[in-house]
């Protein structure tokens, strides 16, 4: 509820700016022209995740990866890190967060297994592997569509090494200081079935095939609007019940829309000029640096999407774009506020009674976040 306060105070102030002139109202026009779409394929796809996790997809998902574990918890986490990836790669980082977590919880408590690790796994991942394509964060969205609509092959191509750093990086912290728990054998408990086997078959298979359809250069909203409209179609003759207002995302949509909406009117009031100070110019490892740990402290002080909003205009080409994704992505480990998918990740963690400190939470990010962005920043200078 508290995000949909910030979003409603946020789209107030931002409405009154475009009554008083602050913002004029072209530029409101065209900021909503360029994000409607984006808002659209987070409702859409939301709505896809929600409803295959009824089915039981994710389940199934992790019932399959603790065999494919073979008792050994390393294996077992090694392959939750994979799905982690693949989930923020192709459903986007929240998607991860809200969803990935509680089958991860429930994963290694079948296992006996403690399910910190796991946990922070989860989280780290769902913001350090969101690099690789437009659909894997919001802010991919809004870069790809400064960097002028490249294709998700494109993008990919630019992105593709300091991805791959950003999501190793991580893992690599996380098992050094959880080795002793990974270090063990387990054993599964008893499966759950399958409730409805047609209804889990039909959301298996519409999420397999929106996962390519995603990538395919067709923009995103439209594949994932087909997917959410087949599958509300499916649960409204099978299971009525679930159909609920609580699947739209709407606190997200809100935050969202009164964020755009409120830094746009920063934007035309000489906040541009502030941050391209701060944020220097040049293409050069030292200059990409610079920018990328500027949104990284931006990403933790005020949350990566209005940080990303904010230094956008001071990005400029597509590198620099790239580096800039780099800091508010894969930076933002360290505040709780840093960004929405660690909120949403909490949330599960303590619906679940799984507590970790935020204090221990923030050193470790204090640790790997700049070790990550560095990293990944000094990748993207060598590829581009």
């Amino acid at each position: 509820m508290r995000t949909a306060i910030v979003g409603a105070v946020l789209l107030l102030l931002g409405a009154v700016a475009v009554l008083t002139g602050l913002l004029p109202g072209a530029d409101a026009l065209a900021l909503w022209d360029r994000v409607w779409p984006i808002l659209l394929f987070v409702v859409a796809v939301t709505v896809v995740t929600e409803l295959a996790a009824e089915a039981g997809v994710f389940t199934v998902v992790a019932q399959q990866t603790a065999r494919w574990g073979r008792g050994r918890a390393w294996l077992l986490w090694l392959l939750v890190a994979v799905v982690a990836t693949l989930s923020t790669i192709f459903l986007s980082l929240d998607t991860t967060a809200v969803l990935l977590t509680p089958v991860v919880i429930v994963l290694a408590r079948h296992s006996g297994l403690d399910p910190l690790p796991f946990a922070l796994t989860t989280v780290w991942i769902a913001n350090t592997g969101s690099l690789l394509l437009p659909v894997s964060n919001l802010t991919n969205l809004l870069a790809q569509h400064a960097m002028g609509n490249p294709t998700p092959f494109a993008f990919a191509a630019l992105m593709w090494a300091p991805a791959l750093v950003a999501i190793v990086v991580p893992l690599v912290v996380v098992f050094l200081i959880s080795r002793r728990q990974l270090l063990v054998r387990y054993e599964t408990g008893p499966e759950d079935g399958i409730e409805d086997p047609a209804l889990f078959w039909i959301a298996a298979a519409v999420v397999v095939a929106l996962m390519p359809l995603l990538v395919s250069g067709i923009p995103v909203w439209m594949p994932a609007s087909g997917a959410a409209v087949v599958l509300l179609a499916v649960f409204a003759v099978r299971r009525r019940s679930v159909l609920r207002f609580g699947l739209l995302p709407w606190q997200l949509v809100l935050l969202a829309s009164g964020l755009f909406l409120f830094i746009e009117a920063l934007h035309a009031n000489g906040l541009g000029t502030l941050l391209a100070r701060v944020s220097g110019s040049g293409e050069s490892p030292l200059a990409l640096l610079r920018l990328s740990l500027t949104g990284l402290v931006g990403a933790n002080a005020i949350d990566n999407l209005p940080a990303y909003l904010a230094l956008e205009p001071a990005a400029g080409s597509p590198v620099r774009l790239a580096a800039l994704l780099i800091g508010v992505n894969a930076g933002p480990l360290i505040t709780p506020w840093a960004s929405l998918a660690t909120l949403l990740w909490h949330q599960r963690l303590t619906s679940f009674d799984v507590r970790i400190r935020w204090g221990r939470y923030m050193l470790l990010g204090l640790i790997v976040a700049p070790v990550t962005v560095v990293l990944a920043t000094l990748a993207l200078a060598a590829a581009a």
